[in-house]
C-alpha cells in the first residue's frame, strides 16, 4: 500500500506542479480586423488584481481537493476502516440490502466530515473574502447538510444497482454498469429541477413582464413553443451571474439568476437567452449525457481491471478481495477519480464545443454583437474570471470558453454584414431585424 500510495502521489503532485508552472501562461489576444466597425468593437479588459488573486488560489485550491480527496480515499483503504464499517453494518442487518445501505450512509457521512473544513474554506469563507458571497453561515451549513441528504437519498437508490451487478456478472459488471448509467443520468436530469434544485433556492415565473414578453419572442423565433423561463433568487446566495438551461422533456426549461437580471441590460439579456436557447435547440443536454455515457464506458473497464489487480495485491491492508464487497467503495471512488482525470480534457473539449456554438446561435439569432461582447465584459467583472487562462487551466478545468476568446468571436462574428449564409439560420422561423449601430448603447 506505501508503493502504491507514493505511486499516486507522484502522480497528482506531478500533475498539480505542471498545472501551477504553465496556469498563468495566458493565449495571445485577436487583433481587430479591418471590415469591423471601431464603434461596434469591445476591447477585452485585462484581469482585475482581485480576479488574478481568485484565480491564483482557485488554481491551488484545485490541486488541494485532488490531494485531499485522494488522501481520505486511501485512508479509508489503508487502515481497514472501510471494511471495518463494513462488518459492522452486517452485523446490525444481516440482509444485504439494507448492509449496503448502512455503509453508504456511515461512508458519505465520515467523507462529509472530513471535508468539511476544506468546504467551508473554499465555498464560504473563501468567497465571502473575495467579496462574491452574501450567504450567511447558516444557509450554507443549511445547503451542505440538504446536500448531504440528497446523497444519501441517491446512494440508498443506486448503490444497490452496481453492487448487484459486480456479484451477478464479476467480469462484465463494468460494461452492464455504463448500460445502466444512462437511464439513471436521465432520471436525474428529469427530477432534479422539480425535486432537487427547489430545496436550495426559491424558483418562479420573471417579475418583469415585459422582458419576459421579449424572451418569449425571441423564443418563438428559435422554433420553441412554450418555452418555460423561471427566475431564482440567487442573489442570497451570491454575487455571481449565471442563466443555465436544465431537465428534460416535461422540466427542460431556462433559469435566470436574479443577480444577472440585475446586473445586465435588456439587449445583454436577450444574448444570453439567445444562448441558452441555442443549448435547447442544438440538443446540448441529450448529446452531453451521451458523451458522459462514452466516457463512463471507457473508464470503467480500466477501473475493473485495475480494481482487480490492487484487491490481490493488498487484499490483505484492504480486508477485501471481492469487487462486490461494498467496502471495496473507496477504492472505486479512488480509481474513477483518477481516471476521471485522465479524460477531464476531453469532457471539458466537447463542453467548450457546445457553448461556442451556443454564443454562435446567440450571436445569429440576435445579431447584436455589441451587446453580446458587453455582457461578457459584466460576466468577467462580476464574476471574478481573467481573460485568457493558462494552458493546463483550459484542459483540466475549463468548461466554457475563455471570457478572452468569447469577447473576440463576439467581435469579428457576423456573417449577416458581409453576406455568409448563417450556420444555424435554418433553424429560425422569423429573422429578427438587425440591431441599429446608432441606437444608444
Amino acid at each position: 500500500m506505501n508503493r502504491l500510495v507514493w505511486i499516486a502521489g507522484v502522480l497528482v503532485l506531478g500533475a498539480a506542479a505542471a498545472f501551477l508552472a504553465f496556469s498563468l501562461r495566458e493565449q495571445p489576444a485577436l487583433k481587430q480586423t479591418s471590415y469591423v466597425a471601431q464603434a461596434d468593437w469591445v476591447p477585452v479588459p485585462p484581469a482585475s488584481e482581485k480576479a488574478e488573486s481568485y484565480y491564483r488560489s482557485g488554481n491551488l485550491l484545485w490541486v488541494a481537493d485532488a490531494l485531499w480527496g485522494f488522501l481520505v480515499s486511501s485512508l479509508f483503504l489503508s487502515t481497514g476502516l472501510s471494511a471495518r464499517i463494513r462488518k459492522w453494518a452486517q452485523d446490525v442487518s444481516r440482509a444485504w440490502f439494507w448492509t449496503l445501505l448502512l455503509y453508504g450512509t456511515i461512508y458519505l457521512l465520515l467523507n462529509f466530515l472530513l471535508c468539511l473544513p476544506l468546504s467551508y474554506y473554499e465555498d464560504f469563507f473563501r468567497q465571502h473574502a473575495y467579496g462574491l458571497s452574501n450567504q450567511s453561515l447558516e444557509k450554507w451549513l443549511n445547503d451542505s447538510l440538504k446536500s448531504l441528504m440528497v446523497g444519501i437519498v441517491a446512494g440508498a437508490l443506486i448503490l444497490w444497482l452496481p453492487y448487484w451487478l459486480m456479484e451477478k456478472s464479476p467480469r462484465r459488471w463494468w460494461f452492464y454498469a455504463a448500460l445502466v448509467s444512462l437511464p439513471i443520468m436521465f432520471f436525474v436530469m428529469l427530477i432534479s429541477p422539480v425535486w432537487i434544485d427547489p430545496l436550495f433556492n426559491q424558483f418562479g415565473p420573471m417579475k418583469n413582464k415585459a422582458l419576459e414578453g421579449r424572451i418569449l419572442a425571441l423564443a418563438q423565433s428559435a422554433g420553441i413553443d412554450g418555452s418555460r423561463v423561471y427566475e431564482v433568487d440567487k442573489s442570497i446566495d451570491t454575487e455571481e451571474v449565471d442563466a443555465y438551461v436544465t431537465g428534460l422533456m416535461g422540466t427542460k426549461r431556462i433559469v435566470l439568476w436574479d443577480t444577472i437580471l440585475a446586473k445586465m441590460d435588456e439587449e445583454e439579456l436577450l444574448v444570453v437567452m439567445g444562448h441558452e436557447m441555442g443549448h435547447y435547440v442544438l440538443h446540448h443536454v441529450l448529446k452531453g449525457v451521451l458523451f458522459t455515457f462514452l466516457l463512463i464506458l471507457i473508464a470503467l473497464y480500466p477501473l475493473y481491471r485495475l480494481s482487480v489487480l490492487l484487491m490481490d495485491r493488498f487484499k490483505g491492508l484492504f480486508g477485501f478481495d471481492r469487487v462486490a464487497d461494498v467496502a471495496s467503495l473507496p477504492l472505486l471512488v479512488l480509481l474513477l477519480g483518477f481516471f476521471s482525470f485522465l479524460l477531464s480534457p476531453f469532457e471539458l473539449a466537447f463542453s467548450r464545443h457546445i457553448e461556442h456554438e451556443a454564443d454562435r446561435f446567440a450571436l445569429e439569432i440576435t445579431r447584436d454583437n455589441h451587446a453580446a461582447a458587453t455582457a461578457f465584459v459584466k460576466l468577467q467583472a462580476q464574476n471574478l474570471d481573467i481573460p485568457r487562462p493558462g494552458t493546463i487551466y483550459k484542459l483540466w478545468r475549463a468548461s466554457h470558453p475563455s471570457i478572452g476568446e468569447r469577447i473576440d468571436f463576439c467581435n469579428t462574428y457576423h456573417p449577416w454584414r458581409i453576406g455568409e449564409p448563417l450556420k444555424y439560420g435554418y433553424l429560425f422561423r422569423k429573422m429578427n431585424p438587425i440591431p441599429n449601430p446608432l441606437r444608444k448603447r
